[in-house]
């Protein structure tokens, strides 16, 4: 029969395949990620806002190999600003002259008191709001 260890490998693999079935067919813009990458650091060297329906809130389900879906088509924002020490969801919105509710939009990732924003984040500022969704 099967060991431990190839039970835990095969689980491994269909909870792998299963996640990368859900990466939407019209990806522009992808990522394999390298070992000891956090979403920021991967949103920063990307200068990108993004979000990956395969990625939880806390960015903790993040494995090697694992390709992320950095831009959908129609779905990609390339207007960014990186959060600064001291920056506010208000002061951002305003310097991008940009409603705080489309910057709220345009960052699904953000809460709605903006208490989770952090230094070196890349945050979307277009100023229409991004038609994301988690549909190839």
């Amino acid at each position: 029969m099967f060991s431990r260890v190839q039970i835990a490998a095969l689980t491994l693999f269909v909870a792998v395949s299963q996640v990368l079935a859900q990466l939407p067919a019209n990806c522009a813009r992808d990522y394999t990620v390298k070992a000891g990458d956090i979403c920021i650091d991967i949103s920063a060297a990307n200068n990108l806002a993004f979000v990956n329906p395969v990625i939880n809130a806390q960015c903790t389900n993040l494995f090697v190999g694992e390709e992320l879906c950095l831009g959908v088509t129609g779905q990609d924002c390339t207007t960014t600003t990186v959060v600064q020490s001291g920056d506010i969801c208000d002061t951002i919105a305003d310097e991008a002259d940009i409603p705080l509710s489309t910057l709220l939009a345009n960052n699904p990732n953000i809460d709605s008191l903006c208490t989770n924003i952090v230094v070196g984040e890349v945050l979307c500022t277009a100023s229409t709001i991004i038609p994301y969704s988690s549909s190839s």
